[in-house]
């Protein structure tokens, strides 16, 4: 029970969510702050920005097989999540739309400051997160990225490692990629 609580407890991670099905298959490449490799045609500014995120690991993908605006989206991805580890909540607001409502599982939703106050006061507490097989598709100034979750948190005093399918909306604003609903 108190998985399936924390489950209902971890949606705002994503606007959209469902229960994972099967394990996902064998990550193509894994990568995180600590072990990014020089991939042939990967720029150095991108793996420094993706070297630079210590809490967050992403499996599946060939980084060097993603075009610019593909890298782009990830990286933003990643830095949502590592912001949500580090609870740095300056970041999340520069990343995340003013209006975006977060809907948990259960139905309840939380406006941004809502989630962002529970995440700032320690009521939910992400140590690190795994982006497995993202699949980003980008089409003009919008974008997705489907991908498994794995986070490992303490949510309102649950502590465990969780799975969770999820597709995550980006729009592209004055150059940068924010966090939207779908």
């Amino acid at each position: 029970m108190k998985k399936r609580f924390l489950l209902l407890i971890l949606v705002p991670v994503f606007v959209t969510l469902c229960s994972c099905g099967k394990p996902p298959e064998p990550a193509a490449e894994t990568f995180t702050a600590n072990t990014v490799t020089e991939t042939e045609g990967e720029s150095e500014m991108k793996k420094d920005e993706f070297s630079a995120l210590k809490n967050v690991t992403i499996t599946g993908v060939g980084i060097a097989s993603l075009d610019e605006e593909e890298k782009s989206v990830l990286l933003a991805q990643a830095k949502y999540c590592q912001a949500m580890t580090d609870a740095d909540i300056e970041t999340l607001r520069s990343l995340v739309a003013e209006d975006t409502v977060f809907t948990h599982m259960s139905g309840k939703q939380q406006t941004r400051e809502e989630y962002f106050d529970d995440i700032a006061c320690g009521r939910l507490r992400y140590f690190t997160i795994g982006i497995e097989n993202p699949a980003i598709e980008v089409d003009g100034d919008r974008a997705t990225v489907s991908f498994t979750s794995v986070l490992n948190a303490n949510a309102y005093g649950a502590r465990g490692t969780f799975r969770m399918r999820g597709v995550h909306a980006w729009e592209k604003r004055n150059g940068a990629w924010i966090s939207v609903n779908r």
